[in-house]
């Protein structure tokens, strides 16, 4: 089964807020929603989403204030702003702050729908792109030849190795979740599948211990992170 796109829908008006979320969820998103914007801050940073649904107007913490710091975490993040303030210069603060739409109350929530998969559909098609190495810290990675290599050593991964040290660099800094690892590269998420994922986390972790700036972290009840700070992915 495919896995639903994480929505946070940050709205101050509760009697909209919950029919928003509802009507999202019965389009076969996973949203969640928050009263004001200090609490949506803490789920961004508690949980990886794929959209942003901001009102402007929040208590705590505005809309404007709040994808600031969301996108000084994450600067890819889909945003659309929410809002009864329809004045120019609203609108276009909104667009410099890197909004991806910008919709006035009163609208339709088809028209949010229409709008929201528009973007996802750009986003799904940059983050496609045919990447064919990563330099990770002293490591290069040759995702075809599933080569690394740190200048003076080269290490052939396996096939395994390779696809989940890839699925890793695609979510660099990021929680990769362990139910996507698994379907992604052992198709299924059983128990056995889970202890050796594990185990190749394990090996990839030996063989990136030349540079202590590369970690792979496990996240307690959701899956991995792999700290990659200058993390660059080339394409062909």
């Amino acid at each position: 089964m495919e896995q639903k796109l994480h929505i946070l829908l940050c709205e101050d008006e509760e009697s909209l807020g919950m029919l928003l979320r509802e009507y999202l969820q019965a389009k076969g998103y996973d949203a969640e929603l928050y009263l004001d914007g200090e609490s949506g801050y803490k789920a961004f940073m508690r949980s990886k989403f794929d959209m942003c649904l901001l009102d402007v107007m929040m208590p705590k913490m505005d809309g404007f204030t709040l994808a600031r710091e969301m996108r000084m975490q994450n600067p890819d993040i889909p945003i659309i702003f929410l809002t009864a303030k329809n004045l120019k210069e609203d609108i276009l603060e909104g667009f410099k702050l890197g909004a991806d739409d910008y919709l006035t109350k009163p609208f339709s929530m088809d028209e949010l729908v229409y709008r929201m998969e528009a973007i996802l559909r750009r986003v799904k098609g940059k983050n496609q792109r045919n990447v064919i190495r990563y330099q990770l810290g002293k490591f290069v990675f040759d995702i075809q030849r599933q080569i690394l290599s740190d200048g003076e050593t080269q290490t052939k991964l396996t096939t395994k190795e390779s696809e989940l040290l890839t699925l890793l660099c695609a979510h660099a800094n990021e929680v990769l979740e362990r139910e996507l690892a698994l379907k992604t590269i052992w198709i299924d998420d059983n128990y056995f599948n889970a202890r050796s994922m594990d185990v190749y986390i394990t090996k990839l972790r030996k063989h990136l211990r030349n540079d202590s700036s590369i970690e792979i972290n496990n996240v307690h009840g959701k899956g991995y992170r792999l700290i990659a700070p200058n993390i660059v992915g080339m394409e062909e």
